[in-house]
C-alpha cells in the first residue's frame, strides 16, 4: 500500500519562486522598498523557504512516532 505524501508538494514553492518565476521577474523596475523588483522577489523567496519546510515537516505524520 503507497501512502499519500502530499505535503511534500510544499518544497516545491521555492523551487518555483527561485527558478520557475525568474525569467518574468528579472527586472529592474518597479522599485519595492526601494530595492529592485527581482531583489524584493528574492528577499520574499527566502523569506517563504522557511514557511514551506515547516509545511512538509508537520505535514510528515510519521516522525510523531520516532520523534519521542
Amino acid at each position: 500500500m503507497r501512502r499519500r505524501r502530499s505535503h511534500v508538494l510544499w518544497l516545491g514553492v521555492p523551487y518555483l519562486l527561485y527558478l520557475g518565476a525568474l525569467p518574468f521577474v528579472n527586472k529592474v523596475r518597479p522599485v519595492v522598498f526601494g530595492l529592485p523588483f527581482l531583489f524584493f522577489w528574492l528577499l520574499i523567496a527566502t523569506l517563504v523557504t522557511p514557511l514551506a519546510i515547516w509545511l512538509t515537516w508537520s505535514g510528515d505524520k510519521s516522525k510523531r512516532g520516532s520523534a519521542r
